[in-house]
């Protein structure tokens, strides 16, 4: 499969990179803020990535050069009514949920801003890439409303509970050093390489079993916060789901073989 290349509405594009997709932001002149009409095309983007199962991993990406995404926008917030703004509440929670549901691992290339909604896009990604120039960041509670993308549930399970705190109530920005000492990025990369970088390690993961991929999501996700014995039967569930899959009968083959598997993804 080579690469090819679909635009959903005008803000988002889906390149493929083999079996590898990448999610591409691609409104430059507002730093991809986040608009009714950008959040209604990454939610049909992220629904028609979820139904390929012939992707087995994402990364989310920027066209803007000084940006991953600078949040919501504020502009349009502002020309809307309270009860626009409620009907406009559910297409832009459809977006931060499109992202956080993909059944495949996910990647953010980070690199420039991402603050508020552009920040819990990436944290709804299961891996963060951020080149040095990032600047991260949930400033909601300055401009008097809260994170609600998903930041105030998403910073806690990757930070704990008190880190999360002190950046939420703070409202401030975290460099790129600082925050991947904090854990709120996964991995520090050279300025400028953040997007290659993440689709190399997205390449690194697709090598394996799609069917293996989505059941370790899947468990890993539907674990989160349960104690150990109801994890371990999420965890049994997902196993039993993959131990009698072509994909496990495919791994077994060519390990004995010692040959490259040619995964039949079922």
């Amino acid at each position: 499969m080579g690469e090819a290349e679909q635009r959903f509405g005008e803000f988002v594009v889906v390149r493929r990179h083999g079996h590898v997709a990448e999610l591409v932001l691609d409104r430059p002149k507002a730093m991809n803020a986040v608009s009714t009409e950008l959040a209604r095309s990454l939610t049909d983007a992220c629904a028609a990535l979820g139904a390929d199962q012939g992707i087995r991993a994402t990364v989310l990406t920027s066209t803007h050069a000084r940006a991953f995404c600078a949040g919501a926008d504020l502009k349009e917030r502002n020309s809307l009514s309270d009860a626009e703004l409620v009907r406009q509440r559910p297409t832009a929670r459809g977006a931060y949920t499109g992202v956080l549901e993909l059944p495949m691992p996910t990647i953010a290339a980070v690199h420039g801003f991402a603050l508020g909604g552009g920040f819990e896009l990436a944290l709804a990604c299961d891996l963060i890439v951020a080149d040095r120039t990032a600047v991260v960041g949930l400033p909601e509670v300055s401009v008097g409303v809260i994170p609600g993308g998903g930041g105030t549930q998403l910073l806690p399970r990757r930070v704990g509970a008190a880190r999360a705190a002190e950046l939420v109530f703070t409202a401030r920005r975290v460099d790129a050093v600082e925050a991947a000492g904090l854990g709120l990025v996964d991995q520090l990369v050279d300025e400028g390489t953040d997007r290659d970088e993440a689709l190399a390690l997205a390449g690194r993961i697709a090598a394996n079993s799609p069917v293996g991929l989505r059941a370790a999501k899947r468990a890993l996700r539907l674990g989160r916060g349960l104690d150990l014995r109801a994890g371990l039967e999420v965890e049994d569930a997902a196993w039993r789901s993959v131990a009698f899959s072509g994909d496990r009968a495919e791994g077994v083959a060519a390990f004995n073989e010692k040959r490259k598997p040619q995964w039949p993804g079922e």
